[in-house]
């Protein structure tokens, strides 16, 4: 599976929004990534972490915070990185280029990570399908329909990659907000299992670029070797510090949003979409209408994320604010109207 020729369309590029639709009312409101909204709040950073290299201290002081947050055995077990990104590859090389398979659909990167490290790279739609890959790779909570597997289904085909070899991983970038009792955090120490866990998406601060590795200790040495020192920005590591510790924060944004996500539920229920899945940071739609949908809102300035391969599905994030909030309700409204003016038996 050769994937390097062309870039992969993800979300959250305003300037291809602005291209797509040039005519729209600006500012637009971004739904189409599953970015907290509502950030972990602003603080002054101390001035060293931009005028001086990050200490190693601090460093292991944020390994230490993300350890007890995530629940990994021991900071032994943890690596961190500027942003989950950059780890796709390094991890999809710790073992030799054999058959990696997928389980899809899901997030495109991983294919093309797995794809750069030399691997033989398919998608499969069944979970008992990666029994028989060198490289398993599981999105937990999915990304973007929301399926989750339970964590007893991912410790036995850990097990049975492990025997020969081979190697599962489980990217939680939204376990934040996810039912956190499937996580392997918790078993990251086993062997042939890489869990990712991403700082940007929960905490809303997605610029910051900070994401972690969960391994046995060996696992991690490699990587850590691979980055050198200095890997994580000043200010990366002061926010992640903060954040990670700040669990009455992280409970009560959990809360809020949960709250969110059951409005737009009953949003775009009101107008006939169906919401299919998802995770409080995100919904997933399906719909008969879903290029007319994502048309439509765009025009208005209502930016959603589309998958040119699954052309009835979108996903919708959560509006920032009350006037993004109501600027969605319009939209919606003007869309819903639009198709009941439509003659019957016309598509659009």
């Amino acid at each position: 599976m050769k994937l390097l020729e062309g870039a992969v369309d993800h979300g959250g590029s305003l300037g291809r929004a602005r291209a797509l639709f040039p005519n729209a009312v600006l500012p637009f409101v971004d739904l189409s990534t599953g970015i907290n909204p509502h950030s972990y709040p602003l603080f002054d950073l101390p001035a060293t972490s931009l005028w001086r290299l990050p200490e190693a201290a601090r460093g292991r002081e944020l390994i230490g915070i993300a350890t007890t947050t995530y629940g990994a055995p021991s900071p032994a077990n943890v690596v961190a990185a500027p942003g989950t990104q950059i780890l796709l590859p390094r991890v999809a090389s710790l073992i030799a280029p054999g058959r990696a398979l997928v389980l899809g659909p899901t997030y495109a990167e991983h294919a093309r990570a797995a794809d750069i490290a030399g691997h033989e790279v398919a998608e499969v739609s069944d979970f008992a399908a990666l029994a028989g890959a060198d490289l398993a790779i599981v999105v937990n909570p999915n990304n973007p329909d929301g399926r989750v597997i339970e964590r007893d289904r991912l410790l036995a085909l850990a097990a049975g990659l492990r025997a020969k070899g081979g190697l599962l991983v489980v990217d939680e970038a939204f376990m934040d907000v996810g039912p956190r009792e499937h996580s392997l955090a918790g078993d990251a120490d086993r062997g042939g299992i890489v869990v990712l866990r991403s700082f940007g998406k929960f905490f809303g601060l997605a610029g910051l670029r900070l994401g972690f590795a969960l391994s046995d200790a060996e696992t991690v040495r490699r990587l850590d070797t691979q980055f050198g020192p200095w890997a994580v920005a000043g200010p990366a590591l002061e926010y992640g510090i903060r954040a990670l510790a700040d669990i009455a924060w992280q409970d009560a944004m959990r809360g809020s949003l949960a709250d969110a996500s059951a409005r737009l539920d009953a949003l775009f229920g009101r107008f006939g979409v169906p919401v299919a899945g998802g995770t409080t940071l995100f919904r997933y739609l399906s719909s008969l209408d879903a290029a007319g949908l994502f048309s439509a809102l765009g025009e208005a300035g209502i930016l959603l994320r589309h998958f040119a391969d699954r052309p009835h599905v979108l996903r919708a994030g959560l509006p920032g604010s009350e006037e993004e909030w109501q600027r969605l309700e319009s939209a919606l409204a003007v869309w819903a109207s639009r198709r009941e003016d439509q003659p019957k038996g016309s598509k659009r």
